[in-house]
């Protein structure tokens, strides 16, 4: 990462996280009141391909203990009422805004891998690992509604990390890729209001 892209994403994250207060409250306090606790959930996930973090976002599952992998229709019953709102909107990813504080993602890059997925795919994720994990990047912007498609139709967890492995790592490795060749302040730009824009097309 550029000492000016992490300057941005400082600047950046602790203005939005100042104006989106409020917001940011008033999600918290909606699902302590119709969900209970716990208000977040923390979930590994890796850096670089040897160095891991925990990822945090506002709770939009009931938890489960044994719960890993990625999420699929397997998981749908867990989903809260408020967790699909939160979801839709994306609402559920602001407080990843501390993680880019911390400096452990960006707002621009790949989306941040769970480790078994990068341990099972080294090859890819030596690759795709050398952006900074980002909160939105190319392959959120164009595959993440696909990816949702595509893992709505499996019926177990064992289904689901076979669609996830076969058909969503793949693809979006290449758009990551497609971002590391091609990454500007522009382009990181455009995908941030792209991703903005989402919920209210």
């Amino acid at each position: 990462m550029t000492p000016a892209k992490r300057l941005f994403d400082l600047v950046f994250s602790v203005i939005l996280s100042v104006l989106l207060a409020p917001l940011i409250l008033g999600v918290a306090v909606a699902i302590a009141l119709r969900d209970g606790r716990p208000i977040l959930h923390f979930s590994e996930r890796m850096r670089t391909p040897d160095q891991a973090f925990l990822l945090v976002k506002f709770r939009t599952m009931r938890p489960d203990p044994a719960d890993r992998g990625v999420s699929g229709a397997d998981k749908a019953a867990r989903v809260t009422p408020t967790g699909r709102y939160l979801r839709r909107t994306r609402l559920d990813e602001l407080p990843q805004l501390f993680n880019v504080m911390k400096g452990d993602i960006s707002f621009v890059g790949p989306r941040p891998p769970l480790r078994e997925y990068v341990e099972r795919f080294p090859e890819t994720y030596a690759k795709v690992l050398r952006a900074r994990p980002g909160i939105t990047g190319l392959a959120s912007a164009r595959y993440h509604e696909h990816e949702e498609r595509l893992l709505a139709r499996s019926r177990s967890a064992g289904e689901t990390d076979a669609i996830y492995c076969r058909s969503c790592i793949p693809r979006k490795a290449r758009l990551d890729l497609i971002y590391l060749e091609h990454r500007n302040l522009c382009l990181d730009l455009v995908l941030i209001f792209d991703t903005l824009a989402k919920p209210f097309r």
